[in-house]
């Protein structure tokens, strides 16, 4: 069992040192992280979906953007699209591809930036969210684990970050990337709370 213990953690390590990398991509995360902070700034608000461990990566992003992540400070606008009543009640009438995009649909404004996450860029209910919020000339910021994907080619700031073969690797990528859109939020909106 250790051999797979450190054949899982070489394979975490190999998926991060891609990103370390690649600088092309570390600025896209900054753009984004800028583009999160400057909304916040305008009075938008963040709305954030994804599929299974992706909903708990949004829920992860909003709580800690709404609640507390490294320090005291006041709580931001930001919404995970989770609300089981909500899921249940559109996947029951128009279908699951629909939950995350009829929620767009309702509270979305200019000037709010959409977090979409598909480890695939390809998840149905993900695009359809996408496409809604690019009609309402919202802000896309994607998190992906594919190169040109669906969702990529939708977004304003496609966030792609290959794992390997399996989506878990993806998610501890995408994860990464959430704590650093954290820091850098904070670091721009409150820039008192990291003085030395």
């Amino acid at each position: 069992m250790q051999q797979h213990v450190l054949a899982a953690l070489q394979e975490a390590e190999s998926a991060l040192a891609q990103l370390l990398n690649n600088t092309e991509m570390q600025n896209t995360i900054a753009n984004a992280g800028d583009a999160i902070a400057e909304a916040l700034n305008q009075g938008g608000h963040i709305y954030s979906c994804g599929n299974g461990g992706s909903m708990c990566d949004a829920m992860h992003f909003a709580e800690e953007l709404s609640g507390r992540y490294r320090l005291d400070r006041p709580g931001l606008a930001a919404s995970a699209i989770s609300d089981p009543s909500h899921i249940s009640c559109v996947s029951n009438d128009f279908g699951y591809e629909h939950i995350f995009a009829r929620y767009v649909q309702s509270h979305m404004r200019p000037g709010d930036i959409l977090l979409a996450i598909s480890t695939s860029g390809t998840s149905k209910n993900i695009v359809a969210a996408a496409e809604v919020a690019k009609q309402k000339q919202v802000k896309i910021i994607a998190l992906t684990g594919r190169p040109d994907s669906t969702l990529g080619n939708l977004a304003d700031f496609d966030i792609c970050t290959p794992g390997g073969r399996f989506a878990d690797r993806v998610q501890e990528l995408h994860i990464k990337v959430i704590h650093i859109f954290m820091e850098l939020i904070e670091r721009r909106l409150f820039p008192h709370l990291y003085q030395e």
